[in-house]
């Protein structure tokens, strides 16, 4: 990116600062990157990429090899939905956690071990011979994704004060190439290999490995993870001390929106192959179309993060996106293999709305250590929320025989989703609200 600053200068003075670092901002957060060479910021763009790149495959994979896997483990309707819920289960259960890991070990290291976990995880899935090996180890990748999830933000916010918008959208671009590529790429893959469905799931821990590399040497890096970090320094001031996010009506409300499009994301990331499949779209088909859905996510990814740091109110945007889910499910609902490639493209736009919430999280607080528990506590109760969306689908789906009512499901939960939206778009902070 040439054509942005560096980050190695000083920080910005306040008059230069943006919207998500008003002057009252303490300078430990704003000045951290000038105590790095470039190198260190290489690296953290470097690492930020190929870790966003690894935190959906684990998931999509599967859900376009779900038949698969059901018939290789002899799995019900029931138990797959309770698989497609394992993400968030996790999410929600380990997210909470990085804060107090972050402030031990630092961000980078914490980073560094969710990526070694994504590869384990990942390497060991394909050899179980059982359900509860298979959810065992699918557990251990998505503990990692779990504690990267929460730190992304965190990380963003402490190389990059006055570049958020930028860093966030390369970020959720990255993201959404991973989850598109292994939606489209995981069946042809797993054919062309000539190893069923283990091997189309296995082949994406090379990719876990690679992401590790990059943050082994940040591991050292004293300014991430030492006193002179904002997540240690935050979290001992005795400013930050008394912040109780829970007292905030906008923590509340942006945990809400993180959770019911998260209960979108991974019912469309879970079922929607096997909705096309059902509705006679051939299998290899099916996994692009979930590709097309997941791709949209490139280009707006980048797009929507920079408009909302510019706009004072991020609401707007979350109804748009909402309706766009609106129009999505009633297509589906009425023709879903006629109108396939419309269906994916609009829901595609729709599940946009998580760079958004990511935004509003390094929006809605000014300092470092409001965005480190704001990201904890509105990822971790939007993870909860979102647990029972693709378990009852699949229930669902098995005791009605069709899929009506899971998708009319799925469209009543857009209604919410613009509500929580736009009141988590106001322009206030955690900190004033605390």
């Amino acid at each position: 990116m040439p054509d942005e600053p560096q980050t190695l200068e000083p920080a910005a003075p306040p008059a230069a600062r943006t919207r998500t670092e008003p002057a009252g901002a303490p300078a430990a957060d704003s000045s951290a990157p000038g105590r790095h060479g470039v190198w260190v910021v290489r690296l953290v763009v470097l690492g930020i990429v190929l870790a966003a790149l690894n935190l959906r495959p684990a998931i999509t994979s599967l859900g376009a090899l779900l038949e698969e896997v059901r018939d290789g483990l002899h799995m019900s309707g029931s138990v797959a939905g309770v698989l497609t819920s394992v993400p968030p289960l996790c999410f929600a259960v380990f997210g909470i956690t990085a804060p107090r890991l972050a402030r031990r070990f630092g961000p980078a290291a914490v980073v560094c071990a969710g990526m070694a976990a994504i590869f384990a995880g990942l390497a060991v899935r394909p050899f179980a011979s059982g359900t509860v090996g298979f959810l065992a180890a699918s557990a251990l990748a998505l503990m990692g994704i779990a504690v990267s999830n929460v730190l992304m933000p965190v990380i963003v916010k402490r190389y990059f004060p006055d570049r958020i918008g930028t860093m966030t959208g390369l970020y959720s671009m990255a993201l959404a190439l991973g989850t598109s590529l292994a939606a489209a790429a995981t069946v042809p893959m797993a054919e062309a290999m000539g190893g069923g469905w283990r091997t189309g799931l296995g082949v994406w821990a090379v990719l876990a490995a690679l992401a590790v590399l990059p943050w082994i040497p940040l591991v050292r890096d004293r300014g991430a993870r030492g006193t002179a970090g904002p997540v240690r320094d935050a979290a001992a001031s005795p400013q930050a001390a008394p912040l109780r996010i829970t007292r905030s009506r906008t923590a509340w409300a942006l945990g809400c929106f993180f959770g019911l499009q998260a209960t979108g994301a991974y019912i469309t990331m879970g079922w929607m192959p096997q909705i096309f499949r059902d509705a006679g779209v051939p299998a290899g088909t099916a996994g692009v179309l979930l590709a097309v859905t997941m791709v949209m996510g490139v280009p707006l990814a980048f797009v929507i993060p920079r408009l909302a740091t510019r706009l004072r109110n991020q609401g707007p945007i979350a109804v748009v996106l909402g309706l766009c889910g609106l129009a999505g499910y009633t297509g589906l609902y009425f023709a879903p293999a006629d109108g396939a490639w419309a269906w994916a493209l609009l829901l595609g736009v729709s599940n946009c709305a998580f760079p958004l919430a990511l935004t509003m999280i390094g929006m809605r607080s000014r300092t470092g250590a409001g965005v480190v528990r704001l990201s904890a506590f509105a990822q971790s109760v939007g993870y909860l929320i979102s647990i029972p969306g693709p378990l009852l689908v699949g229930v669902l789906y098995q005791h009605s025989g069709g899929w009506g009512l899971p998708i009319a499901l799925m469209a009543g939960l857009m209604v919410p989703q613009m509500i929580v939206g736009t009141l988590a778009g106001r322009a206030r902070t955690v900190e004033d609200e605390c």
